[in-house]
């Protein structure tokens, strides 16, 4: 597929992160999803770290 063509196809949108910008697409007639995604322990380096190890005991 040429880049060109795909400015001509339907714009299909996943979102991981801001619910605001899930609600701005489909304020927008966009289609859709909206993932309610958050980085393990609140993104804490450290922590997280601690709980991949806690999984693999």
């Amino acid at each position: 597929m040429k880049v060109n063509e795909l400015f001509k196809s339907e714009l299909k949108v996943i979102n991981m992160g801001l619910e605001s910008f899930y609600q701005d697409m489909k304020s927008q007639d966009v289609s859709a999803i909206h993932v309610n995604w958050k980085p393990a322990a609140g993104g804490n380096e450290k922590m997280a770290a601690l709980l991949a190890r806690m999984k693999s005991i």
